[in-house]
Parts: C-alpha cells; sequence; structure tokens
C-alpha cells in the first residue's frame, strides 16, 4: 500500500472548516487510548477466508504506535471480532446480506476457539494491553462490544484508530466514536484495506467531516506523557 498523501482540494476543504490541518495539537497520554481494530488471523493471516495482503504490511508500523502510545502512559487495545451472539445481536446483516453458507462460515471460522480468532502474531500485543471482543463493525456502537464502558472508566477521551480494514470496522469505529464527542485520528499508515484508492477515500472523508488523520510520526510527536504534562 502506497502511503497516503493529502491532496490539494482535501487540504484546502478542512481549512475552510477550521483553522488547520490537524485539529489536535496534543495527545495528552493518560487520556489517549490506541484502538486496534480486528488484526487478526481471519483478515491478516496469509490464505485465511477474510485476508487482506495489504494488513500485514503496517504491522511494523502498529508496534511502533503502541509503543509510543505506552510509553506516554497511555492505553492499547487490541479489538478482535467475535461470532459469539452474532446472530442474535445482527440478524439481518447475516440473514439479508450473506449467503447461507456464507454466514454459516463467518460464525464458524469467527468462534473464539479458531485460529482465525486469534490475534495475527507478528504483533507486538503486551500482557498491559487490554483485548475487547465485538460483534458488529463499529466497537463503539451499542451493542457490539464493551470499549465504551472500558474507555469511561479510564477517563480516556482521545482514541488513535489503526487496524484493517481502513473502510470498514476501522471508519465505523472512528465515525462512532466521533459521534460520542471523541476526540479522534485515523492513522494513515497503521490502517490497510484491500486497494490504495479505499484507503485515501476513506482518510479524505474522515478528515473532512469526522476528526484528524495523522501519520505515526505526526501523532508520536503530539504524545505528552503525564509527567511532562504537569510539569508544562
Amino acid at each position: 500500500m502506497h502511503p497516503y498523501s493529502v491532496s490539494d482540494s482535501v487540504r484546502q476543504t478542512v481549512l475552510r472548516r477550521r483553522d488547520r490541518l490537524i485539529a489536535m495539537d496534543e495527545l495528552e497520554g493518560p487520556r489517549t487510548a490506541f484502538v486496534v481494530v480486528d488484526m487478526q488471523n481471519y483478515f491478516v493471516g496469509k490464505g485465511f477466508p477474510s485476508e487482506v495482503p495489504m494488513a500485514r504490511s503496517i504491522v511494523p508500523a502498529i508496534n511502533t504506535m503502541a509503543a509510543a502510545v505506552r510509553a506516554a502512559g497511555g492505553t492499547v487495545i487490541w479489538i478482535q471480532t467475535t461470532s459469539v451472539g452474532a446472530l442474535e445481536t445482527w440478524v439481518n446483516h447475516h440473514r439479508c446480506f450473506l449467503s447461507p453458507a456464507a454466514a454459516a462460515r463467518r460464525i464458524a471460522q469467527l468462534a473464539e476457539d479458531t485460529a482465525d480468532f486469534r490475534l495475527f502474531p507478528e504483533l507486538d500485543a503486551r500482557p498491559e494491553d487490554l483485548r475487547v471482543k465485538k460483534i458488529k463493525f463499529s466497537a463503539m456502537i451499542q451493542g457490539s462490544s464493551e470499549l465504551p464502558a472500558v474507555l469511561a472508566r479510564r477517563g480516556i477521551d482521545t482514541l488513535l484508530i489503526g487496524g484493517t480494514t481502513t473502510n470498514v470496522c476501522c471508519e465505523s469505529t472512528a465515525r462512532d466514536a466521533a459521534m460520542l464527542d471523541f476526540r479522534v485520528a485515523m492513522l494513515s499508515d497503521c490502517n490497510a484495506t484491500w486497494t490504495d484508492a479505499q484507503h485515501a477515500g476513506t482518510l479524505d472523508n474522515f478528515q473532512i467531516v469526522f476528526g484528524d488523520v495523522m501519520n505515526n510520526d505526526e501523532a508520536i510527536a503530539r504524545l505528552v506523557p503525564a509527567a511532562q504534562r504537569r510539569s508544562a
């Protein structure tokens, strides 16, 4: 996947709405979470059912960002899609928008005892990180996961979104978080999907309307550890 860059037309549209391209000048470490969506074997592993080949290329960037967020006193949250409860809470999606065979395969392959459900092994997931299971595309929508409650308990109001796919589960989670009044940035080099066009189109639209788009370097430069914040 080619690196994302902001087109002149998108830049001008964003600047007409606000006075700078990136709205968040600082990311206060303890109030920030790096939310990594669906980097499971099912979506990332070579030869797995819903493989997104480009997702493997963002693993080093995700590991770098996770380390930076931990160092700033922030929280790393690994989101994993589960099929447990999907037929009860997401009925029409499975009934209308998947064939019976496809729905059955999805339910079986995203069961929590499968290799498909597990995180891709090259990810640097640490014991101190959190893991949250979701049922629907968005981890923030009601009935999908415990993520909103987890964030509330930790006093987190700023989310950095990475994972796969940019234009489905990552975008859905980021948009819903913005609608719930979180400060949200999608990280361009920590998201992946099937094509550069889908990736760029999603990031363009998100920063025009919903929140920020940053690359790793821009986000890391804005992370402020708690001790530094107190002494400022």
